[in-house]
């Protein structure tokens, strides 16, 4: 059976990359053999023929002014023949006397014809280039025929073959090499990204990151894109972690309530006042209740498993109700301005929202909460305005983190739990909407925004202006 670690490993991006860089190099340069090879062999060639034609003017020359059988030099590389217009040699190099015509070409005088011949009729000779010329003489038209051994051409095509197919697996191996190499330095940032990842162990290092190379490439904007992304973890574990102990802490507080009532009377039977104390004890086991609850709903939030139903809900008359509830909470001046507005969303969530807005304005006010119900653009907003100290700029993201409460001095009981925004932003996002603090000394402004949509668009918030 086929080792799968090995498979990867030849399947590797370094492996595939030198060996697809091997390919195209090795179809490239065999074209480039192969068309070398004819280009070089062609215009050997073309020289020999044009020497052969040098050779047969040269001729046609004399025997324009001597006799036809005049005295023709030659060897086996250069062959002349003269003959009349019947085809009968009349004049030949000395290395081909006595042989018949060397070519059936019979050109006008004037004309010049070329040709290669694998094989010439006037003995077993090899390929020559031949030329023949038209011409007249004393005796009458001539025809020269001049031929060029091409056996050199031949020598010369075989070295050049030879060499090159010596050295194409030559330079196939040093590309393959090469390619590899080159292709390993190219990804040895990506390695040590690698290995400072896997370094990264646990939680004890949030602040590590990964080196950047200086190259403004693919590589540097991952490394980038890695970084932002252990920052982020960090920020999400360290947030994690405040919330862990926030959590822990608001819990231990009602904790600490109960135990130390039954202590108490552990160590000093009827010294309690146990219809106080119940009274005490179910006021905390309350806020042990709502604390679970809302962190549950943020747990739900941060996984996106917040179910939203969405339902017609009429704003107005959840405007309307809390401004009631705030008059018997004992808010002095309650003003509501609710026109008629339907929403399709989750009914319950939305009204918990509201009333965790409602319920951090009515603790921070003097003496009067306002709730403005309106319509800017294409979204409705709900605007919830107090007459207390306001949000200082610095405090406008920092009053919806979790567990923050901006007025240390206020107590648990009268500053909440400190997860009332945080929820009631997550349940505005989860309609698709939001929930926005304005900063400024004459009091405090929050909004809640839900988007207008209309009718048939899927699961996305929908909202009816009636």
């Amino acid at each position: 059976m086929a080792d799968p670690g090995r498979w990867r490993r030849l399947n590797g991006v370094r492996l595939r990359t030198s060996m697809g860089a091997t390919l195209v190099v090795a179809l490239f340069l065999a074209l480039a053999s192969v068309v070398f090879v004819l280009l070089q062999r062609q215009q050997l060639t073309s020289s020999l023929i044009d020497l052969a034609q040098q050779r047969s003017d040269d001729v046609a020359g004399e025997v324009r002014t001597k006799a036809a059988g005049a005295d023709l030099d030659g060897n086996l590389q250069s062959l002349v023949q003269v003959m009349d217009a019947r085809g009968v040699v009349v004049g030949a190099s000395s290395t081909i006397a006595g042989e018949p015509a060397l070519t059936a070409l019979r050109p006008a005088p004037g004309k010049v014809v070329s040709t290669t011949s694998s094989r010439l009729p006037a003995g077993d000779r090899g390929p020559y280039a031949v030329v023949a010329r038209g011409t007249s003489s004393p005796n009458g038209p001539m025809v020269v025929v001049a031929a060029q051994s091409l056996s050199a051409v031949e020598r010369s095509t075989a070295v050049t073959a030879g060499l090159l197919a010596v050295g194409y697996p030559l330079v196939l191996l040093a590309v393959a090499l090469s390619s590899y190499w080159l292709t390993g330095r190219a990804l040895a940032p990506v390695e040590a990204i690698r290995r400072r990842v896997a370094s990264i162990g646990g939680t004890t290092e949030l602040s590590a990151r990964v080196p950047v190379p200086d190259t403004a490439d693919e590589i540097s904007r991952l490394a980038e894109t890695m970084n932002s992304m252990l920052a982020r973890v960090q920020r999400g574990v360290q947030a994690q972690r405040r919330f862990i102990g926030d959590a822990s802490h608001e819990l231990r507080s009602p904790l600490a309530m109960i135990r130390a009532s039954h202590e108490i009377e552990a160590m000093h039977p009827g010294a309690t006042d146990w219809p106080v104390v119940t009274i005490e004890i179910l006021a905390e086991l309350d806020r042990l209740d709502r604390l679970v609850s809302d962190m549950l709903l943020l747990a739900r939030a941060d996984e996106h498993a917040l179910v939203v139903h969405h339902d017609e809900v009429d704003l107005d008359d959840l405007v309307a109700d809390e401004g009631a509830r705030l008059h018997r909470l004992g808010v002095r001046d309650v003003l509501v301005s609710a026109p008629p507005t339907r929403v399709l969303g989750d009914r319950h969530l939305l009204e918990r929202a509201l009333r965790n807005i409602c319920d951090n304005a009515a603790r921070h006010a003097s003496r009067r909460v306002e709730l403005r119900l309106g319509r800017r653009g294409g979204t409705a907003t709900i605007d919830v305005l107090d007459d207390g100290p306001g949000i200082a700029p610095e405090d406008v993201d920092r009053i919806f983190e979790r567990f923050v409460r901006l007025d240390p001095s206020r107590t648990r009981d009268s500053g909440g739990t400190g997860l009332g925004l945080p929820i009631s932003r997550q349940i505005a996002r989860a309609h698709g909407g939001d929930l926005v603090a304005s900063a400024g000394a004459g009091g405090g402004h929050l909004s809640l925004r839900l988007p207008i949509a209309r009718r048939g668009s899927g699961d996305a918030p929908h909202l009816v202006v009636a």
